[in-house]
């Protein structure tokens, strides 16, 4: 991937960070990705400044996430605006109204209840919104997601509303864990996929973060969520 010269020397290691990223997603899609299947990289945007955001975007980065709505509203008149934005974060249903506006994919779809407000504000403001379901694939109680084996339900369910679509899902696999967990998140994409359920086109897995991307790339991932490797590590972020 070629990357435009930077002009600023006080984010040079952003610039460092995404070309070791860019360099270890390609290796990674070229050895495991079938069909040559293209692999997006997402720049996870928490407690990072617009400056370092609107850097990184000048350099290659095309997606941006965002996992807090307060946050993402305090910050979003400031950004570059050829990158899309995505919701990551945990949606509670009386926020959906703040973002349906400004983002392209709303990725942390876990419940039907938070499924039908966002059709129904997407309908409210005249588009069709786009969506991954959030799948808690380790069981975990501290993370947001439908259980696994709801997954298919849920989906059948949310793909009768009218002003959502379903392109794929979404997981945070446990740290450290077995390969096997990423493996069966990518099982359930593919047995989903087969379906052929009206209205839902499976096209994104989005799986993979800072410390497990090229992993989960192995494993059929075709969206990485990175913000440490990228950034550094967080600071707070006032606003």
């Amino acid at each position: 991937m070629d990357l435009p010269k930077n002009n600023s020397s006080n984010f040079q290691y952003i610039l460092e960070n995404y070309k070791e990223i860019c360099y270890n997603v390609e290796n990674a899609r070229a050895k495991y990705a079938k069909n040559g299947e293209n692999v997006q990289i997402m720049a996870v945007t928490k407690t990072v400044e617009p400056e370092k955001i609107n850097f990184a975007v000048s350099q290659g980065v095309k997606l941006l996430g965002e996992n807090r709505v307060q946050e993402f509203i305090s910050k979003k008149d400031s950004y570059d605006k050829s990158a899309q934005v995505h919701f990551i974060g945990h949606l509670q249903t009386n926020k959906v109204k703040y973002i349906i506006e400004d983002v392209s994919m709303i990725q942390s779809v876990d419940s039907l209840k938070l499924a039908a407000q966002i059709d129904k504000s997407a309908l409210a403001h005249n588009k069709i919104m786009d969506i991954l379901v959030e799948v808690n694939v380790g069981d975990e109680a501290s993370k947001s997601g439908v259980a696994y084996d709801q997954c298919h339900e849920l989906i059948s369910e949310i793909s009768q509303l009218e002003n959502v679509r379903v392109k794929g899902l979404m997981a945070i696999p446990p740290i450290g864990c077995d390969e096997s967990v990423f493996e069966k998140m990518h099982e359930l994409y593919l047995s989903i996929s087969e379906m052929n359920i009206k209205g839902v086109c499976m096209q994104i897995l989005s799986m993979g973060m800072s410390g497990d991307y090229e992993l989960a790339i192995k494993h059929g991932s075709n969206l990485v969520r990175i913000g440490t490797k990228l950034f550094g590590a967080r600071k707070y972020f006032g606003g």
